[in-house]
């Protein structure tokens, strides 16, 4: 079985910080599965996405993505960055840009050097953008602002965006945080949807057991920058859940049953 991320040891430190982002993180994702990552606000959980997808360095430990080793020195080859797609908590559009356009924003790291710096895209490029905006369901959104869209209709275009570039792996930082529980659902549905349609490996950060439990197969649970737990969605119980989230507030809905 090929393995989509494989961790060992990882441990970060962010600059001026006394205290660990990451400490002695291990874990492993096979290929096409869809993890949610779990805990509360400040346990790690972006900072290990942001890692994953190359944007930080400066870490220790060994970490594979796509069966290419990282390296905590400076982030991945331009040739590779495409097969790992972000949707980001807080969409990241070009606000006054069409929803086309900006899925077509996901379609530059395709192109030839050429076509991207000109943002001329191909015709092919065009089918693979108007299909990721069908399959998020927005398709005759295609030529509206995004500034005139809805939260939701937002991060369906940022859902999009990612598809559009054709992942191997989608990390997802909080992706529905922004919503309220129906639409979050609907939009967290989508995303894992289309990234099983794609065989794509799916990554999600989130604080809500419940939704974690609806749209994962997998739960890693973090707390303070270590791994607290890892195991299969129908093993997870809510005491664990509760361990989690000890002294963090509230805990977060747990859902009617004990083992889901």
């Amino acid at each position: 079985m090929s393995m989509a991320i494989e961790i060992d040891d990882l441990s970060y430190v962010h600059k001026g910080a006394q205290l660990p982002a990451l400490e002695r993180v291990s874990f492993r994702i096979p290929a096409g599965e869809c993890v949610a990552l779990l805990g509360p606000s400040g346990a790690g959980k972006t900072t290990l996405l942001a890692l994953l997808d190359g944007r930080i360095q400066g870490w220790r430990g060994r970490v594979s993505v796509l069966g290419a080793p990282l390296n905590p020195d400076r982030p991945p080859p331009r040739a590779r960055r495409p097969d790992t797609g972000f949707v980001f908590q807080e969409f990241a559009l070009v606000e006054r840009s069409t929803a086309l356009r900006n899925v077509l924003n996901g379609r530059l790291g395709r192109m030839s050097p050429f076509h991207a710096v000109l943002g001329s895209p191909m015709a092919h490029d065009l089918d693979i953008a108007r299909t990721a905006l069908a399959d998020c369901g927005i398709a005759e959104l295609a030529e509206r602002r995004v500034d005139s869209l809805s939260g939701g209709q937002r991060q369906r275009v940022a859902i999009a965006r990612c598809l559009a570039q054709e992942p191997r792996l989608i990390l997802a930082d909080e992706p529905v945080s922004n919503l309220d529980p129906a639409r979050a659902g609907e939009v967290l549905g989508l995303m894992t949807k289309a990234a099983r349609a794609r065989d794509a490996t799916a990554l999600f950060s989130s604080h809500q057991p419940d939704l974690a439990r609806r749209f994962a197969g997998r739960i890693i649970g973090i707390r303070e920058g270590r791994i607290a737990f890892n195991v299969p969605t129908s093993e997870l119980k809510d005491d664990a859940t509760a361990e989690l989230y000890r002294g963090s507030g509230p805990t977060p809905e747990l859902g009617p049953r004990a083992v889901l």
